[in-house]
């Protein structure tokens, strides 16, 4: 025995179930899956459940009755361990659906627990029992309350990680970074993680783009977690910073980045290794520039009519450096040459 511990399961699984019960406050699918999406990350922020819905580990049991405007909160129906945010959604729909369907008769709809079928896009009768005294609930004699110290509850408010919505004001706040790019960061503790990690002495939005799009994309083709990337923080910092300082230029750096997911090395290795260093040399683009406008005076001749026409030089330029010339100069340079 042991006099500071129970070995009640009361749960008879081994693992302590978490429940949270919301208000009927939500008025579409789209509000129910939001607000389950937020639990999740917070829970996963706190290190409460890892919240992997296709295991089990995060269920939600939805409750839908339909009213008409202004009028009461009809008999709800309740849907049992629904276990994705697409098969929440649908469960809601199909279940409002089917109540109107039934009002709209002249039924009534019975108070009910139901389940959700995929595969058939429906939901279907479980069981009757819904109300408290259905369940016989009644008092343990064995169980004494639970009475919790206020002060023990404070401290553990106080110990408290920061959260989600905490951490996107920051980010934003502090790296100037938009709504949507930290609210993308901040859905998973790890992302952000990694960001903060890759964006030291970095320009923020070049590493946000670069973590948020490139590889979180193909993380998610490759069914990975940030925590299994291949591709550390440092590497993303190191090819942000190949960027910045004009070594490559973005197009080379999305070839740099696909070395980099094959494990090819880091990201200065890399271009070193392939040749990869972008063409900033004013002398030898401005002979290649000038050869292209003696060679193609009718095409010079119309950009001073059509000033966006620059874009096919530009595009020859490119395409005899191999994508490698510095946008940048090259744009600077054929201004010049042609009096823009």
């Amino acid at each position: 025995m042991d006099p500071n511990a129970t070995y009640l399961d009361l749960n008879r699984a081994g693992t302590a179930l978490m429940e949270i019960v919301s208000y009927p406050d939500m008025r579409s699918s789209d509000e129910a899956a939001a607000y389950v999406k937020k639990v999740r990350t917070i829970l996963r922020y706190l290190g409460t459940c890892d919240g992997d819905m296709e295991k089990g580990n995060l269920r939600a049991d939805v409750n839908v009755s339909v009213r008409k405007p202004g009028g009461a909160l009809g008999t709800r129906c309740e849907i049992k361990n629904v276990n994705s945010y697409r098969f929440i959604q649908a469960a809601i729909e199909h279940e409002a659906r089917r109540q109107i369907e039934i009002l709209e008769d002249g039924g009534s709809i019975d108070q009910e627990t139901r389940l959700y079928d995929p595969t058939r896009g429906e939901t279907r009768s479980m069981r009757s029992k819904e109300d408290a005294h259905d369940y016989r609930y009644f008092p343990d004699p064995d169980l004494l309350p639970l009475e919790l110290d206020p002060a023990w509850v404070k401290a553990i408010q106080d110990s408290l990680p920061e959260l989600p919505d905490d951490k996107r004001r920051r980010l934003m706040s502090q790296y100037g970074l938009s709504a949507y790019d930290a609210t993308v960061l901040v859905i998973e503790g790890a992302r952000a993680d990694f960001f903060e990690s890759a964006v030291k002495g970095r320009d923020a939005k070049l590493v946000a783009n670069w973590v948020a799009n490139e590889l979180l994309g193909h993380l998610a083709k490759h069914g990975l977690e940030i925590t299994e990337s291949p591709i550390p923080a440092s590497d993303i910092a190191g090819l942000v910073e190949l960027i910045e300082t004009d070594v490559i230029s973005s197009k080379i750096a999305r070839e740099v980045f696909e070395h980099m997911w094959a494990g090819e090395g880091t990201p200065a290795a890399i271009v070193e290794a392939r040749g990869l260093t972008q063409v900033s040399d004013t002398g030898a683009l401005e002979a290649m520039i000038d050869g292209l406008i003696a060679a193609n005076p009718g095409q010079a001749e119309s950009v001073k009519t059509k000033p966006q026409a620059i874009g096919w030089f530009v595009g020859q330029v490119m395409r005899q450096t191999a994508g490698k010339a510095n946008p940048a100069a090259v744009n600077e340079i054929l201004r010049k040459k042609l009096g823009l």
